[in-house]
């Protein structure tokens, strides 16, 4: 969950998450590293005389030509790893189908047979004390930590997004059209998000909770759910 003037990100909690956070610092410091080297080129050629030295160093466009390279290099590799990482599904132990409205989430636990609900906001003047406004739900989506999750989203209207930031999940729901993302929470905890696509005159109002709890206690949930 963010903080007030908090500047970095949430804390991760899924592997992708972990990943993205760390090429997000990699990225910063390679662009501290470029801006720092132009300020310090920008201050000598101020400082120094103009000379006409520089006109034909030829050792010098080949450093500015290889070295943007280098880092291009430096920032592709990293980036290109995860997002094959993101694109990969392996065989996943639950499979949770998302579907977006105007303005409210369904969803269907695919594996169970009578497991599907649908999740609406709760109102302000409804809120239990110490809960979130604009976040909480009232039926949040239970899923078993350090599991693999596959999310199959779609909206049944207009455009949707189904975004969880501490998850490192963000998938567009399409009418007539099934994305398909997963994940995997390594702790326990309660995780919340947005739609994340404008979708209408209430898109504020259609938040996403992610609770991620031990196996016993997702199959006691899940078979409450079903009876």
């Amino acid at each position: 969950m963010a903080n007030h003037s908090q500047l970095g990100f949430q804390d991760a909690s899924s592997p992708i998450m972990e990943e993205l956070v760390e090429f997000h610092d990699h990225a910063l410091m390679v662009a501290l590293a470029i801006c720092s080297l132009v300020l310090y080129l920008l201050a000598l050629m101020l400082m120094e005389k103009l000379s006409s030295n520089t006109v034909d160093a030829q050792e010098v466009e080949l450093i500015w030509t290889i070295l943007p390279a280098i880092v291009l290099i430096l920032l592709a590799l990293p980036s290109l790893q995860i997002l094959y990482m993101m694109d990969e599904i392996d065989e996943p132990d639950l499979t949770l189908k998302a579907i977006g409205h105007q303005w409210y989430w369904t969803y269907e636990y695919t594996d169970f047979k009578d497991l599907t609900f649908d999740s609406y906001m709760i109102p302000t003047a409804e809120l239990p004390l110490g809960h979130f406004r604009l976040l909480e739900v009232d039926h949040r989506v239970v899923i078993p930590m350090e599991s693999p999750i596959r999310i199959i989203i779609t909206a049944s209207d207009v455009l949707h997004s189904w975004a969880v930031p501490t998850l490192g999940v963000k998938t567009d729901a399409i009418p007539g059209r099934l994305n398909q993302t997963s994940f995997i929470t390594t702790r326990p905890g309660i995780f919340y998000g947005q739609c994340s696509e404008i979708c209408g005159a209430n898109h504020s109002y259609m938040p996403i909770v992610v609770e991620s709890t031990p196996l016993s206690h997702f199959e006691d949930w899940s078979s409450l759910m079903s009876s």
